[in-house]
């Protein structure tokens, strides 16, 4: 068996992190991997905004990464041993112990793909939790009706990108992203569909989805937190609905993060601002595959990825999430000639 290069947690960041957070390290690997057990080599991994929460000692919704562990997260590989025979050798299977080379699980903690049907990587992407999180945002947490404005942050980034495409699918009049700097901005209008696009960086956001949605939206997936649930909740329509997804813009503040001041409004509007985690949506995953499925093939789901090579370069693409260098999904290949 071989060695395994992994990514543990070094120090818990303060504030920002850093690369000095993350260290590069070898484990050893067992000769076999057990009865009911499969050694998978990883091909991609996925690095996720969500995981700067997971470097704080602090109660959350998932336990926090361990200091002198492996990170993990999620992750496609190929199975080359196998101890359970309904995961043979050759399988391609998605798992959530990411951030290392290899790594020996057990057969229940893996799900099979189908690389017939979509490459590998988008497992991780658009077939993945990525793409679930936006489709269960917009159909269960905060649901677009056919005619509804709908208003989605960071929408050049792994969910948002999605998120245009499946709110147009369910009948949205008007899609509104906001991204920042005017590559991205293109990107949204040209590659995934929106109907506008607002950049943050210019300023004066509320003044700008104002102009981009006149008469208000009514439904806002909210990636950012910030200002932009501030100008969100001050464009609500009557019956509004809000996805609180993720909140980026305050992962990395060192002191209380002020909310916004306008909530009130949402009240007058008789509207909802509801959390949403990825994970009390699984049952969607058929569901949201064969959808997306077959939004693919009639060239209606457009997607990209960020690919960044090698398990040692994964801190500074997690830290490149972070600071927006994504289009589409960041992704970390582990084979250079992983499709």
């Amino acid at each position: 068996m071989p060695q395994s290069r992994e990514i543990r947690l070094a120090a818990r960041p303060s504030g920002e992190p850093v690369l000095s957070d993350f260290q590069l390290a070898t484990a050893e690997l067992p000769d076999a991997p057990g009865a009911g057990r499969i050694l998978v080599r990883n091909t991609w991994m996925s690095v996720d905004p969500y995981m700067r929460g997971r470097m704080d000692d602090v109660p959350s919704y998932i336990p926090p990464f361990e200091l002198g562990a492996p990170l993990e997260g999620g992750a496609i590989g190929e199975v080359v041993a196998s101890g359970a025979p309904e995961v043979p050798v050759g399988a391609t299977v998605s798992h959530f112990a990411g951030w290392r080379e290899y790594a020996v699980l057990d057969a229940a903690a893996v799900t099979v793909v189908d690389t017939g049907i979509a490459p590998a990587s988008a497992y991780l992407g658009p077939l993945g939790t990525t793409g679930l999180t936006a489709y269960a945002a917009l159909t269960r947490t905060a649901p677009v009706k056919k005619g509804d404005v709908v208003f989605v942050s960071a929408a050049a980034g792994a969910v948002g990108s999605v998120a245009g495409q499946v709110a147009r699918a369910l009948g949205a009049s008007r899609v509104i992203g906001s991204a920042g700097g005017p590559a991205k901005t293109k990107k949204l209008l040209d590659t995934f569909g929106y109907d506008a696009a607002i950049d943050y960086r210019q300023g004066g956001l509320a003044e700008q989805l104002a102009e981009a949605a006149p008469d208000g939206i009514d439904v806002y997936l909210d990636n950012v937190g910030g200002d932009h649930l501030q100008a969100a909740i001050g464009a609500l329509r009557p019956q509004a609905r809000v996805a609180m997804v993720g909140a980026i813009s305050t992962y990395n503040a060192t002191t209380p993060v002020p909310g916004p001041d306008n909530l009130f409004h949402a009240a007058k509007q008789e509207a909802s601002l509801r959390g949403m985690l990825v994970t009390s949506h699984l049952d969607l995953f058929p569901e949201w595959i064969g959808e997306a499925v077959r939004l693919r093939g009639e060239g209606l789901l457009r997607t990209e990825e960020t690919v960044v090579d090698g398990i040692e370069q994964a801190p500074e693409a997690f830290l490149g999430v972070l600071r927006g260098a994504n289009t589409g999904k960041m992704l970390v290949r582990l084979d250079g000639e992983a499709k």
